[in-house]
């Protein structure tokens, strides 16, 4: 079955970045994304079957962090919720790459509903990614 027959409505997220170069370095050679359309202001990414476009913004506004698990999470963020060897895969293939980590990859809520392997990162423009990995997936929206 390909993405286009998913049951699954699949996300569309446009996000700033200052340089697509480095947008296309980071998204395309790093975390491997499919690169679809693009123009001279903006690029569409392939996460999973979502679509991504980064759009040339170079103005930014500051960070936000709320506090989870003992760690100041980076407000706004997105990601994808992966298998744990995939996690694992995509951890080992951002270390070789240098990506410096926001909040190293971790087990968060150990032993409680929604235990999960967690990371968070920053794209060259400072957009926060979050990947993560239930140790159950039926857990993902637990109270």
């Amino acid at each position: 079955m390909s993405v286009l027959d998913s049951p699954i409505p699949r996300f569309h997220l446009a996000m700033p970045v200052d340089d697509l170069a480095a947008a296309r370095r980071f998204y395309g050679d790093i975390l491997g994304l499919p690169q679809g359309r693009s123009a001279d202001t903006w690029v569409d990414w392939n996460l999973h079957g979502h679509q991504v476009v980064t759009h040339l913004a170079p103005e930014r506004i500051a960070a936000v962090h709320n506090p989870v698990d003992g760690h100041d999470v980076p407000v706004p963020h997105f990601g994808l919720i992966l298998t744990i060897p995939e996690f694992h895969t995509l951890s080992d293939r951002l270390r070789a790459a240098g990506v410096e980590f926001v909040i190293e990859p971790y087990v968060r809520f150990a032993g409680e509903p929604g235990e999960q392997w967690t990371m968070f990162l920053l794209d060259p423009a400072g957009n926060a990614l979050e990947f993560k990995a239930f140790a159950d997936d039926s857990q993902v929206f637990a109270e």
